[in-house]
């Protein structure tokens, strides 16, 4: 049996409920092959809280006979007094754990991946690292810029090509090189993973691409990086950010964006949470969700499960 492994992720979220909404609504086929990497006490209670009823079975280990019927649950400790208040430094340890455990798993090609759910980002920022594409890029031994974080959607895909920064430091990391490392990554591992060599639209990282100025860093390394690029793979732009996402976007399978929130925004207005993020550049599939933690309606049965539900799909096809 090919298993999917979920990570519940931050235990001060809406984690347990999109786990527990998405078994409910997943076929037997699919149901048999999941397994969770998490706290089994922390979901039992929160599905008490949540009013969501499952049946929930723990497992001692990944190689233990799944229970038919059951949400199966390798338990991880944990230790916690409010289901839905967990201490920020168990919190860390739990989120590490589980994140190292299931790279280990995947290393090791006891699984094919996993998905992980999401986490506040500040349970690992004493790892060296700022987001889980970059954890587990740093776990893996990439080489540096050659992970990609690429934000999925069968109409349309998009990569910041700097991830997790604070906006003062995006100008100084575009860099040729590094365009031309994620790109390559990029059309590399879109070939094997959708079969098909992506239309890649790039965008400049500057108002009217500063109109081509000599200093501007269209001219500078943008452009020197895209014309690398084109000795071997097909590559439009820079475009201006600002119209792009009108109508030209349609012509694209990807749209590479300076920073984060360049094609995070527009695309999340595009796509809502039918979405998925996938990290390429890894020898293991990993996904996640498209969307954080929700603290804002934690414990009030109200959040979206679509994305969880496009991961699962996406995870189910891997064989």
């Amino acid at each position: 049996m090919n298993k999917i492994i979920i990570l519940a992720g931050d235990p001060n979220s809406i984690n347990s409920e999109i786990i527990l909404k998405l078994w409910k609504q997943t076929n037997i086929g699919i149901r048999k092959r999941i397994i969770v990497i998490g706290n089994y006490k922390l979901i039992v209670n929160q599905s008490k809280k949540l009013k969501i009823k499952v049946n929930l079975n723990k497992l001692e280990n990944i190689n233990e006979k799944n229970i038919k019927g059951c949400l199966n649950i390798i338990n991880w400790p944990l230790k916690f007094k409010n289901c839905f208040n967990v201490s920020e430094n168990e919190a860390a340890k739990y989120v590490v754990g589980c994140l190292k455990f299931a790279h280990k798993l995947a290393s090791e090609k006891k699984i094919k991946g996993f998905i992980n759910c999401p986490i506040d980002k500040n349970l690992i920022k004493n790892n060296r690292t700022f987001g889980v594409t970059e954890f587990l890029a740093k776990k893996s031994n990439i080489k540096k810029n050659s992970e990609i974080m690429l934000l999925y959607n069968k109409k349309l895909s998009v990569v910041p090509l700097t991830t997790h920064i604070g906006i003062k430091n995006i100008s100084e990391n575009i860099k040729k090189n590094t365009i031309v490392k994620k790109i390559i990554t990029l059309f590399k591992y879109y070939k094997k993973e959708f079969k098909i060599t992506p239309k890649v639209a790039i965008l400049g990282l500057n108002p009217h691409n500063l109109e081509f100025s000599k200093k501007s860093e269209e001219i500078k390394e943008i452009i020197p990086a895209i014309k690398t690029i084109k000795k071997t793979n097909k590559l439009d732009g820079p475009f201006v950010p600002d119209n792009f996402f009108i109508n030209k976007y349609k012509n694209y399978n990807v749209v590479i964006g300076m920073y984060h929130d360049q094609v995070l925004i527009p695309f999340k207005h595009l796509f809502n949470f039918d979405a998925i993020n996938i990290t390429l550049g890894l020898k293991y599939i990993r996904v996640s969700p498209d969307h954080g933690t929700a603290k804002d309606i934690i414990g009030k049965n109200k959040a979206n499960i679509k994305s969880i539900q496009q991961c699962l799909v996406f995870m189910s096809k891997i064989r």
